[in-house]
């Protein structure tokens, strides 16, 4: 007996679902395939400018501008048993190893560790081991599709020298940079409140130390440190936005400088 063929309609609703289920997979969730001869770089390259040059391990540089680009820094302790426990402190940045694969995505991605110049491992969080005998750490960060995220042409990276003093005894590495100390009694402030000029891109530490609870706020860069009575706390930024910013405490309403950033 002769079937008659299915009505039109019917046709396109079969192809609307099946193009649904080839585009999403069998999980529902969409992919990051590219199409067959694309290279996986070229085919996430929506975020930031894909650059020709490479990292010196193979991975392409993906250029974003310096406000807001990603910055890290390392500070490293000896661990008990031997090597370095390492803390990465990163900004504009989170690591994402769900979707380490995936396309670029502005602030996310990974680390990877270089020790003695060679790439050696990576990190998918904020703290990571490196074993005994290294000399030099180097920490570049990555993004979800292995591109090396970079600023001005050079990738975004951070290099500290193992068993260095401030490492030997434990404490952690400072960053290069400024250092401003100020402490908080009643009202008064000292040093004064004054300006203090920085050149962008330079690091600034505050170590404000007050005689009550309260927060510490830098205008602009939206960073924030609790204070508590008497114990110094700690906060250091990159000056990557040119202007002028407050930094002062929220509860009191204290002014305790003021950043200008040329």
């Amino acid at each position: 007996m002769n079937r008659r063929p299915p009505p039109r309609a019917v046709v396109a609703l079969l192809v609307l679902v099946l193009g649904a289920v080839t585009a999403t997979g069998c999980g529902g969730r969409p992919t990051t395939h590219h199409k067959p001869g694309t290279g996986h770089q070229e085919a996430t390259g929506g975020n930031g400018t894909l650059l020709t040059t490479q990292d010196g391990s193979g991975h392409r540089l993906r250029e974003v501008p310096a406000a807001g680009a990603p910055t890290v820094r390392i500070e490293a302790r000896p661990d008990s048993e031997g090597g370095w426990n390492v803390h990465l402190v990163v900004e504009r940045f989170r690591f994402t190893p769900d979707s380490t694969g995936g396309a670029a995505l502005p602030g996310r991605g990974h680390a990877r560790l270089h020790l003695d110049g060679r790439e050696t491992a990576r990190a998918y969080a904020p703290w990571a081991h490196v074993p005994a005998g290294a000399r030099t750490l180097t920490v570049r960060l990555h993004a979800d599709d292995h591109t090396a995220w970079a600023v001005a042409g050079r990738p975004v990276e951070a290099t500290i020298r193992l068993g260095a003093p401030a490492a030997a005894t434990g404490a952690p590495t400072e960053p290069t940079g400024r250092t401003l100390t100020i402490t908080i009694r009643g009202h008064s402030v000292q040093p004064p409140p004054s300006r203090v000029e920085l050149k962008k891109g330079e690091r600034l530490t505050l170590q404000v130390t007050a005689d009550r609870a309260d927060t510490l706020h830098v205008h602009g860069y939206d960073r924030e440190a609790a204070l508590s009575p008497g114990r110094a706390a700690t906060l250091t930024l990159t000056a990557d936005r040119t202007g002028l910013f407050d930094v002062e405490t929220h509860g009191s309403g204290l002014v305790l400088t003021q950043l200008v950033v040329r």
